[in-house]
This record gives structure tokens, sequence and C-alpha cells, in this order.
């Protein structure tokens, strides 16, 4: 229903209706110094609509859009072509059901697209079980070390120094109301990661170890040692996925033993979208699945014998006895996650390797490009999509200035670790598919220019 002013007409007979004399009357219990006398100071009076929508699009245009550059950005958010047709398919019928699927007799779209999503998004990570989705990455991330808790009934969690800062930042957030232990400190400039200092440091207190599989800075490891050690100690393995395209092209993190494996599903058929809605993506092992939080969609057959599908675990919002719940998440980025799962099937097993192939390798002949630059250094030994340059003076003043020149070329480490002055000069670079030869060209010349 579309928002239409009151006229004072109205106005005039709801106040009559309560009694009240004027609108003023509404707020006699505000004391007089918490109230706005007279206009808001530096914001305009009220405009006419067609006004308003010329002064919007007027500060739309000193944006700088992802389409209208070259476009190096990545950190947790990467910019893939997502096919026309997947817009087109997640706007059907068969899809547009229940929002919320309680009732599986007029919810069967949602419900098996669900059910297809957690049988794809349980073969890329390499896990027994996914869940129908969570809200974004981050929060995934957090669920995943209150679950730790609850199976090893431990209260201490290891976050690697390579972990997303916002997700590291989300789960300290919440630990402030949970009391959780979280042990981490800000990476180094290193092409080595921290994985024998957390191995070092898991003891009998230790509910799990987190760590991104590739990490905020590029790197890639395998996690079975990491695995082994936090078994050894009765601990769980967690394993962050920011980037799921790379999973098209290294090993699956529950393929090397972690216990739970969560992600952001973005990549896949979702776009940017000015930063969200986003797609959480959540597994783990069958023994734990009763622990896992969200929903979980399953197979059965109706009266008739006929094959059908229904919420199989649930949480919190239809049950009394919330004190029991897994989690306070009680829904699911449903949209997106019909968007991920049309992305997947029309790449399939092979389209989705061809298609990280060619991220791989245009990130290789980026990294070389950049880093034969005078003053520009490559940190990484090994990579996806995504490295990390030092460069000879502080990175965010270049990305500045690049974006004067109309090139996004990467995220400075000092953007992300505002904290932390000895990573300043590191920027970290992602190459997609959607990156051509003469983007790079670009933004070699453009940042050897800035450098000189």
């Amino acid at each position: 229903m579309r928002y239409l002013p009151l006229t004072d007409s109205d106005r005039q007979a709801m106040l009559a209706t309560i009694g009240a004399a004027s609108i003023d009357d509404l707020f006699v219990d505000v004391p007089a110094e918490a109230r706005l006398a007279g206009t808001i100071p530096n914001l305009p009076d009220h405009a006419s609509e067609m006004a308003v929508e010329r002064h919007m699009a007027a500060l739309a245009r000193k944006n700088l859009s992802a389409g209208e550059a070259p476009f190096f950005l990545g950190a947790g958010a990467y910019k893939h072509h997502v096919p026309a047709s997947v817009d087109h398919l997640i706007q059907r019928g068969e899809f547009l059901t229940a929002y919320t699927p309680y009732q599986p007799e007029i919810a069967q779209g949602t419900l098996q697209v669900l059910f297809e999503f957690q049988t794809q998004v349980a073969r890329l990570l390499g896990c027994d079980v996914a869940n129908a989705s969570m809200y974004d990455g981050s929060t995934a991330c957090w669920e995943a070390i209150v679950m730790a808790r609850r199976i090893t009934k431990r209260g201490k969690a290891l976050l690697s120094s390579g972990l997303h800062p916002h997700y590291v930042s989300v789960a300290q957030t919440m630990a402030k109301f949970t009391g959780d232990d979280l042990a981490y400190e800000t990476p180094e400039l290193d092409s080595k990661t921290d994985s024998q200092k957390l191995i070092a440091a898991i003891d009998k207190d230790t509910s799990c170890v987190v760590v991104q599989y590739p990490d905020i800075l590029g790197r890639i490891e395998d996690l079975t040692a990491l695995a082994d050690a936090a078994h050894a100690a009765g601990a769980l393995l967690v394993a962050v996925v920011t980037e799921p395209v790379a999973l098209g092209a290294i090993k699956a993190p529950g393929a090397m033993g972690a216990d739970i494996v969560v992600g952001e599903g973005q990549s896949i058929g979702v776009g940017l979208q000015f930063g969200g809605p986003y797609l959480g993506l959540f597994a783990c092992k069958q023994k734990y699945v009763r622990q896992m939080p969200g929903r979980l969609c399953g197979e059965t057959v109706d009266a008739a014998g006929k094959r059908g599908f229904v919420l199989t675990l649930s949480t919190r919002e239809q049950h009394i006895r919330r004190e029991k719940a897994t989690s306070n998440i009680c829904t699911n980025s449903g949209l997106c996650a019909l968007a991920f799962s049309i992305h997947m099937t029309l790449l399939g097993e092979k389209g989705l390797r061809a298609l990280a192939s060619l991220n791989h390798a245009m990130a290789v002949e980026a990294a070389d490009r950049l880093a034969a630059l005078p003053g520009v250094t490559l940190m990484n030994d090994s990579f996806f999509n995504e490295f990390t340059l030092v460069l000879p003076k502080d990175a965010r003043d270049v990305v500045r200035r690049l974006a004067d020149r109309g090139v996004l070329g990467g995220v400075s480490l000092g953007r992300l670790f505002p904290t932390a002055p000895q990573i300043g000069n590191g920027l970290v670079v992602a190459v997609t598919e959607t990156v051509t030869a003469e983007d790079i060209d670009i933004f070699a010349k453009a940042l050897e220019e800035e450098l000189a």
C-alpha cells in the first residue's frame, strides 16, 4: 500500500476521537528541553516529490559504481557476473509462495528450493549437512562459535588473525552478552598464516579455532594439521569462506577436517547489491546437526505417497520453550538463497570449476603485472583471486587518489585495520572474471603514477 499523507480534516478527526486538542498534546509527557523548537538545523524544509527526485538523482551521480570503473575491490564482497536468467527465474510463480514456510501444503516451491540449496551448500563446503541459510557470513560465523560452545561446554574461542575484521567485530560485540572469551590478534604482512600460533594456543578451555579460507590477505593453507590439533584437545575447527567461488578450485574445508563451515554466499547469484541483503552459509558434520542454528528443510511423502518437503528442524519462533532453542535467528535469506541455488544450477560442477579457473588466471595476470611496479611487493606465496600488495606508502591515500582517477584499486589494510598502522601499506586486490586485460593495464599505469 502506498503512503499517502493525511489531510487536515483527517488529523482533526483523529485528534477528536482520542480527546486531544492538538498534536502538541500528544507530547506533553516529553520534557520541554527534550523537544525540538523550530526546524532541524542543517536540514532543508520539505520539498515537492519532483524536487526530491532531482536532488537524489544528483547525489547518485556523485557515486562511482562498480560497473563504471576498473574494479578490484574484494575483502568479503566480490563482483561476479550474474546471468540475467537468475533474476528472471527467481520471479517465477513456483517460487513466489509463502515467505515463512510453516504450512508446507502452500509452500512447496520455497521448501523445495531450500532443500536443493542445502544440498549444494553441503557439497560445496565439504560437509554432511547444511541449513537453509543465515542472514550473512559474519553472523553465521558468530553462530558457529556459540554452537561450538554448546557442543564442547567450553567458552574460549581462538580467532585467526586472518579472519575478516568485520567478522571479528561482530563476534566481539555478541560475546559481550554471552561472556565468551575470544582470543584475537591483528595480522602481520607475512606470507605465512598464524596456524602454528593457533595450534600452540589450543588448551583444555578452547571450544573452537576459527580460521578463514582463503583468509583476509588472500592466503591459502591446508587446514588438516589445525583440525587434528583442535580435535586432539577436544575442540572444534570452524572454517569461514567469504569467497565460495574459490571452492571450485581448492579443497573444501570439510574435506580437511573442519567441523563447522560457514561463509558468505554473495558471490554466487546475489551480486554486490550496495552492501546487502547478503547470504549466510552454514554447514557441519552430521553428528552436530541438532545443535545447528537456523532451519533445515527435509524431504518426505504426503498422504498419497507423493514426494514433498517440510521444515525438519527449526528454531525459536514456532516454539514456546525458547530457552532451549539453538539460536535467536529464526529465519533465513530465502530470496538470496534462491538466487544462489539457481546460479549454481546454471553453472553446474564443470561451470563452477571453469569460473574458478578463470578467476585465478586473471588474478595471476594482475599480480604479476602489479608486482613488477617499482616499490611494489607481492606478499602472497599462494592465492585464489585475491592477494595482498605491499606499497611503499600508506595504501589508504593511494586508494583515494586512484578513485579520483576512476579506478577502484583494492581495499587498504588501513581501512580494514585502522588501529594497526604497522600494516597500513598493505593493499588487498581482488580480481574476478569481470576484470579485463584493459582494466589491469589501466590499474597498473595509474598505480605506477601514484607511487612515482
